[in-house]
């Protein structure tokens, strides 16, 4: 079942962590994937999709098979001898209405797609051009920063990287997520108050424990 619009909103308030503790502590890509603008903060379904290295012929057909609202996911395996994805697919994807891309793999051309405000997550950034000869799966179970992602799974990005909820699970981990947030909410409001992470937690009781096995 999609999530609604609201349900989207509520994701994009959420920081990653909490979305990946309500998740059960997974879900998140490799830390090198990291967004171009740090200040990017990425929710949507994905699109899947898989290109052979230095070969983003199967990314331009991707981009306008990508409804508004969703996030591209792509697949590159990884490789950064090359930049398949610049701005002007970065352009053509924001024209098209969708709310990122993620690739693992490189892209080019970082500091336009950062002062156009679209927000895209990378391996790294590299120059080097591409060909355009190879097809490849849209839509289709792929795995992305070492993470198994299934078309129409929640994607949820910002500075600290990309957690990936399954979509039939996108609900019950926004309710566990947004309780969490409200809790720390009140954790911060108790250690401005003097209180510790050590009483607040009950880490005292279990460093005790532990120290007197």
């Amino acid at each position: 079942m999609w999530i609604t619009e609201e349900e989207i909103k509520q994701f994009k308030q959420l920081p990653t962590g909490n979305v990946c503790d309500a998740n059960g502590k997974a879900g998140n890509m490799d830390p090198a994937i990291k967004p171009v603008d740090p200040k990017s903060k990425l929710v949507g379904p994905a699109v899947t999709v898989r290109c052979q290295p230095g070969d983003n012929l199967i990314l331009h057909e991707a981009i306008y098979q990508a409804e508004p609202g969703s996030v591209l996911v792509i697949d590159a395996h990884g490789y950064i001898g090359a930049g398949p994805f610049g701005d002007i697919m970065a352009t053509a994807s924001q024209v098209r209405g969708l709310a990122g891309v993620i690739i693992d793999g490189a892209c080019r051309d970082a500091e336009d797609i950062q002062e156009m405000g679209f927000p895209f997550f990378a391996r790294a950034y590299n120059p080097g051009g591409t060909v355009k000869e190879s097809l490849g799966p849209i839509n289709e179970v792929i795995q992305c920063g070492g993470v198994m992602v299934k078309p129409g799974d929640i994607i949820v990005g910002d500075r600290d990287g990309v957690v990936v909820v399954a979509q039939e699970k996108a609900r019950e981990v926004l309710r566990a997520a947004n309780a969490i947030f409200q809790k720390e909410i009140k954790i911060r409001e108790m250690l401005h108050q003097g209180k510790t992470t050590l009483e607040i937690y009950g880490f005292n009781t279990i460093l005790e424990q532990k120290k007197n096995k």
